[in-house]
């Protein structure tokens, strides 16, 4: 017994003179104990414990008792088939639970002093009842160890729970499975909800990428467009002409600038939902998929429990005794300690997963709407200063010189070497002197011509100094 191992442990630190009484007294003792046993297993018939390898250890602890006169646990065992009163439950928020020392599973020795060994259940109640005040307990802490109740037979219960997870009450009940229709939780279902929010955030974060590539398409648009007209500016010889083209294609330049400043604002954008997406709605994922993990397993000492209860009632209304329960019902009491961690484990990650959706829900709104403000307004900004650059500007209509000018000279030089001859067959068949002189004839009055913008039929040579109006804008 227990106690004989603490009373020997104790024994070797005796000085050695005192060894021959302390070894009469353990005699003593050890008689003792084997008396009250053999009495114990004489009036009930019951078997040596079989504690399946935990260990125990003794102690004791005091209960305020609540306005109910209770202390916030219920009672197993007992007389007449089962040798020991243990803790079967530790309600929650009673004088038991905030103490902590006493678990389910734990033995109950005494209750104020009195040894309650060999007694049923009904009468320690009595026991508790009568003190006021506050309870003393004697108990026998069980040590037990969690993994050894995770047996085949868990591990198949809790996979039924999986299975009818989202089952009907009528397919349960046609497939047997009645009991595990009890894990249906609306915090699983959340699950759908958190994949609707993830592919809109997916969708949301898909769009804004590409409108942010359109713009900065864009703005490579507007740094070639106004590169040309820049360009095209130093080559006009008429200094209005000069400047007009210089601005317009310094603001395009400038729109370049302005959008590309939008886009190193609006780049976070992608960050802050990728965070969200990638970090905030997985992290809640896994810590629902971990509740319902603990919630079947939970359920499934639940339901351990229960079929063990109902194998006792049964062996009972037979009146025959059933082993594990003469033997001190160790098995039972380890289911019963495992249920209660498992409890424990699934309470505390269900309060985890309620603030984490709510929080997840609130950022959600916060979250999105700030976003879509700062790429609203992002978008805004560059339109406005794209319109500053643009609005009020006195470019058109420019006035080219269309006499002399490089698009002039260019046009000739291209009709000296690109001439059209094939309608003119015959020029082939001459010589080169005859060939040069005819082309010649050709593009000669080209010379007194010049282009009308409005029109473009030919028109006489206008004079020195003339100029003609041209609005780029309005053919842009």
């Amino acid at each position: 017994m227990e106690f004989e191992d603490e009373f020997y442990l104790e024994e070797d630190k005796l000085p050695k003179d005192k060894e021959s009484h302390t070894g009469k007294e353990d005699e003593e003792v050890k008689e003792e104990d084997e008396d009250i046993s053999e009495r114990e297993r004489f009036l009930y018939g019951f078997r040596s414990e079989n504690k399946m390898g935990m260990t125990i250890t003794s102690g004791s602890v005091s209960l305020e008792k609540n306005d109910s006169n209770l202390i916030g646990i219920s009672i197993g065992g007992g007389a007449k088939y089962c040798p020991c009163l243990y803790v079967v439950q530790v309600f929650d928020n009673t004088a038991a639970s905030r103490e902590g020392t006493l678990q389910s599973g734990d033995e109950i020795t005494g209750v104020n002093g009195i040894n309650v060994k060999g007694k049923s259940k009904q009468e320690v109640a009595h026991l508790i009842q009568r003190s006021t005040g506050s309870v003393t307990i004697q108990y026998n802490k069980l040590h037990a160890d969690p993994k050894q109740g995770k047996t085949l037979d868990i591990a198949m219960k809790k996979v039924k729970h999986r299975l009818v997870e989202n089952l009907s009450s009528s397919t349960a009940d046609a497939l047997g499975l009645s009991r595990a229709i009890l894990c249906n939780d609306s915090l699983v279902k959340k699950l759908d909800d958190l994949q609707r929010t993830e592919d809109m955030y997916q969708a949301l974060m898909d769009h804004t990428k590409r409108l942010l590539k359109a713009f900065f398409d864009l703005a490579l648009v507007y740094r070639k467009f106004g590169d040309i007209f820049c360009e095209i500016g130093v080559r006009e010889l008429q200094q209005s002409a000069n400047e007009a083209f210089n601005q317009f294609g310094e603001a395009h330049r400038q729109m370049e600038k302005y959008g590309i400043q939008m886009l190193k604002r609006l780049k976070p954008i992608l960050s802050d939902l990728g965070t969200y997406l990638h970090k905030a709605i997985p992290d809640t994922r896994l810590t629902i998929k971990r509740y319902a993990d603990t919630k079947f397993e939970y359920l499934s000492y639940c339901l351990k429990v229960k079929e063990m209860d109902d194998e006792e009632m049964q062996f009972a209304q037979l009146q025959e005794p059933l082993y594990r329960v003469e033997t001190g019902n160790y098995e039972y009491r380890l289911i019963l300690r495992c249920r209660q961690e498992a409890r424990a484990k699934f309470a505390k990650l269900r309060s985890d997963v309620l603030v984490k959706l709510e929080l997840l829900d609130s950022k959600h709104v916060q979250h999105l709407t700030e976003q879509l403000t700062r790429l609203i307004g992002g978008l805004a900004t560059y339109h406005c200063q794209c319109q500053e650059l643009m609005h009020d500007k006195n470019w058109f209509p420019i006035e080219l010189d269309m006499v002399g000018t490089t698009l002039h000279s260019d046009h000739r030089n291209d009709d000296y070497q690109t001439g059209d001859y094939e309608d003119d067959e015959e020029l082939l068949d001459t010589d080169g002197a005859a060939e040069v002189s005819e082309t010649t004839d050709l593009v000669q009055p080209m010379e007194d011509l010049t282009l009308d913008c409005a029109n473009d039929k030919p028109q006489p040579k206008a004079k020195e100094g003339n100029f003609e109006e041209v609005n780029l804008l309005g053919d842009f």
